[in-house]
């Protein structure tokens, strides 16, 4: 029994032990890693800043890769502690292997060459120069206070009962005049009158038919009234 009480007490003793590092990972990056290991060498125990510019300047392409996880660990720093991204150094960046995807591409002779798509685990931790206790984590914001809702519209109603009050009910209830109809009907429109037949002819008799339009005389020119003689073309000449 002592003993276990030993091994609780020792459990509770390392979980109240301060946080000095900060961290991010990132998992399957298609980089083999005996490459993203180079990188990682040449940023360890470096300030943020001067890890930076080391790697904007490398000219290997896990470079880029080891560059996003140092941001991350950074902003994990500067948002969940409230740290300085400019006061902390690289404390560790180790780089792990992942699993390797296998393929194949047809050789000569019918046989098969290996591809061998190795993968890694990038880890880089920050922390404060001498050792310094990182600060608490900082609390949860505060949920954004929810805007006013608007009164939802009530649902149009399709037939509104009017409420009438006692005048207004005999009023209605009064037999309406004889030669004013009531205002609520609308008056009936006439019918149309329709074409009265033509009147029959008796057989054997004819129609009288419609005088023609006589001519009207052509206007007289200006003058004697004699047309004018056209001369030919020698006795102009």
């Amino acid at each position: 029994m002592a003993r276990r009480f030993a091994r609780v007490g020792a459990v509770m003793a390392i979980a109240e032990k301060p946080k000095t590092e900060v961290r991010a990972i990132a998992k399957f990056v298609h980089t083999a890693p005996r490459k993203a290991m180079l990188v990682a060498d040449q940023i360890r125990g470096r300030s943020v800043p001067e890890a930076r510019t080391i790697l904007a300047f490398l000219t290997r392409d896990a470079a880029r890769d080891v560059a996003r996880v140092l941001d991350s660990a950074v902003a994990n720093a500067e948002a969940n502690h409230g740290l300085s991204g400019d006061d902390l150094y690289v404390a560790s960046a180790t780089v792990g292997a992942g699993p390797t995807l296998k393929r194949f591409r047809p050789r000569a002779r019918g046989r098969v060459g290996r591809i061998k798509k190795r993968t890694c685990h990038i880890e880089v931790t920050l922390g404060l120069p001498g050792g310094q206790a990182i600060p608490a984590p900082l609390p949860p914001a505060p949920p954004p206070a929810a805007a006013e809702e608007k009164p939802k519209r009530a649902p149009r109603k399709k037939a509104e009962a009017v409420e009438t009050s006692a005048a207004e009910a005999a009023v209605v209830e009064a037999p309406a005049a004889a030669d004013e109809p009531p205002a609520d009907v609308k008056p009936k429109r006439a019918p149309r009158k329709r074409a009265e037949p033509a009147p029959e002819t008796e057989v054997g008799e004819e129609k009288p038919k419609r005088a023609r339009r006589k001519p009207e005389p052509a206007p007289e020119p200006a003058g004697e009234g004699e047309k004018p003689v056209r001369k030919k073309k020698s006795e102009e000449s």
